[in-house]
């Protein structure tokens, strides 16, 4: 008798084969049967006629370094099909960590990855640790909803071995970097899956500067990679320098792409090591220096390289709304009156019409930290004449008459303006997103970037930015945008974004115990109402600990989720089961 058998189904088996239908039956975890029709008895069955059937998302760029702590149930990537996710990313994480100097990387996370300080301080069970070895120990003594995965990251490494001159981004000696080897070898030997590093100066602590690691020569990076190889095991993860432009307002990158593209090749021949690094369209640099990254990577990898530049499956776009980030909450007004109300009552405040000419006139109030997210309020207020109107479910190729400005130009008013009324609607509860001018345009690039035989997926940063991006929902709308809803261009084969997801990831890191529904593998499953599989607009939820608020986008048409067998979602809603365990390499 089988656990489980979901019968029926449009199976999609996560390595680009035709979707057929057929039944899934599922023992002590691991997929034991796979057929047009199972027959033998079964504890459960499972109707999915008219349903898909998937692996579960491996979800290879998340944050979840200080969540596992506080929460089991590692929302929202478990509402959204995955059932593993690897943390650890951007060269920012908790460990090793010397006791009482948990500040320096609680700074770093929060400047770096969004995650308020407060929840960190309160949430993360501190002491339990020293070396990264002991807090992967102390992650595998928990439970969860899905599956969890850790790379150790360059700046802890850093800031553990070189104290103050590594957090200053002092070069290193020999010794220093032979530390650092010995701590990375050490990690990887105790099963963390990678390690990680970020190499632009728009990673920053809370206190405005540099990532550690940031500046760190080639040997450095190729000495750790070393320690790596001769493991045989891990994956090198990082942000090059030049990612997000040339941030001239920071004082400019130090490298450009081309040579961070030729560091990168040198590490992984020489390590044998593959590695991961984001990849988006920049906008300070030629327009296709994207496609010409593209076939750098492919040259390198006929050449013994091992590079997998990383992707997004959507534009990444900064939200806007009373309940994260806007242009008005660093104003004097607001944060002497309004900034500690509640919604409503904020709400009412701000239709005050001197409330409004003193919040759109008043000069603003940096933030005493510079490296504060709240001082993207000017940037936001900025660009306020292209953000877009987050509509319920959200569209992802919206046209330029969409925006604010379009809006407030068709009215006779300044975008600011129409922008502050615009938020004051619905309870204040509505979002904007500052992303790109021509998202059609913008999503066409995606499309190459994602068919690139050499990419793989992520970039959800899923557990971060939790006031400011919320694109924990990749993974759910790479199948609903791109397979189904897509009008201003070509959809992608369901099957081929099912397998960028899933058997492409795990196959990166390692894991070859799922990613694909064939038996003997783990019964990591999505059941799918794919016609109903919607990502709302964000709403705001304060349930972080220190009471610290959080914006996340609901989703719907996930009928069933398991996870090693298990069933951790049913009908969009937990279950309440935790069957996840902790990952080793």
């Amino acid at each position: 008798m089988f656990d489980t058998i979901i019968k029926g189904g449009m199976i999609v088996d996560g390595l680009g084969g035709e979707p057929y239908v057929g039944d899934i039956a599922f023992q002590d975890g691991v997929i034991a049967e796979v057929g047009s029709q199972i027959s033998a008895p079964a504890k459960e069955t499972l109707d999915a006629t008219g349903a898909i059937v998937t692996p579960g998302w491996v979800d290879v760029h998340t944050h979840y370094d200080g969540q596992v702590s506080w929460d089991s149930e590692l929302a929202p990537s478990s509402h959204n099909g995955a059932t593993t996710v690897v943390m650890g990313n951007c060269g920012v994480g908790f460990a090793p960590v010397k006791p009482g100097e948990e500040k320096t990387l609680i700074e770093l996370m929060e400047g770096v990855e969004d995650i308020p300080g407060t929840a960190l301080y309160e949430g993360i069970e501190w002491g339990q640790w020293e070396s990264f070895p002991e807090y992967m120990d102390y992650i595998a003594g928990r439970e969860f909803a899905i599956d969890v995965a850790a790379q150790i990251p360059h700046g802890a490494v850093r800031y553990y071995v070189m104290g103050e001159r590594g957090k200053q981004n002092k070069d290193a000696t020999a010794e220093d970097i032979d530390a650092m080897a010995t701590i990375v070898g050490d990690a990887i030997e105790a099963g963390a899956v990678g390690f990680s590093t970020s190499r632009t100066i728009g990673h920053r602590s809370l206190w405005g500067t540099e990532v550690p690691g940031t500046f760190a020569p080639e040997e450095e990076l190729l000495s750790i990679a070393g320690a790596m190889g001769k493991l045989n095991k891990g994956v090198f993860e990082l942000i090059p320098a030049g990612t997000v432009g040339k941030l001239e307002h920071l004082g400019g990158e130090r490298t450009t792409p081309e040579q961070e593209h030729a560091m990168m090749r040198n590490i992984s021949v020489k390590s044998g090591r593959p590695v991961t690094f984001t990849l988006i369209q920049s906008p300070d640099y030629e327009p296709d220096l994207w496609r010409k990254t593209l076939v750098m990577a492919k040259e390198a990898n006929e050449n013994g390289a091992r590079l997998h530049p990383q992707v997004p499956s959507r534009l990444i776009g900064y939200l806007t709304g009373l309940s994260s980030y806007h242009p008005f909450m660093r104003k004097p007004t607001y944060l002497n009156k309004l900034a500690k109300l509640p919604l409503s009552k904020r709400v009412a405040a701000m239709r005050d019409p001197k409330v409004k000419q003193a919040l759109l006139t008043e000069k603003e109030i940096k933030h005493e930290a510079p490296g504060s997210m709240e001082n993207i309020s000017a940037l936001l207020g900025r660009g306020s004449g292209i953000l877009y109107p987050l509509s319920d479910p959200v569209d992802y190729e919206a046209g330029p008459d969409e925006t604010i400005g379009s809006l407030a130009k068709a009215e006779g008013r300044e975008p600011l303006e129409y922008l502050y009324d615009w938020m004051l609607e619905d309870g204040g509860k509505r979002f904007c997103s500052l992303s790109a001018a021509n998202l059609p345009k913008g999503m066409e690039v995606l499309r190459e970037l994602l068919e690139h035989p050499e990419t793989v997926t992520g970039l959800s940063d899923a557990g971060a930015h939790v006031t400011l991006i919320c694109d924990a929902t990749m993974p759910t709308t790479q199948l609903s945008y791109w397979a189904r809803d897509r009008k201003k261009g070509e959809r992608l084969p369901l099957e081929f974004l099912v397998h960028k997801q899933t058997a492409r990831n795990a196959a990166l890191y390692g894991f070859d115990d799922r990613g694909s529904l064939q038996v003997g593998k783990r019964a990591d499953i999505n059941v799918i109402d794919f016609d109903k599989l919607s990502v709302a607009s964000p709403v705001a939820y304060k349930d972080l600990p220190a009471g610290g608020s959080r914006v996340m986008q609901p989703v719907t048409g996930y009928i069933a989720t398991y996870c090693k067998g298990t069933k951790i979602r049913e009908n969009d809603t937990d279950t309440g089961a935790r069957p996840g365990r902790l990952v080793r390499s």
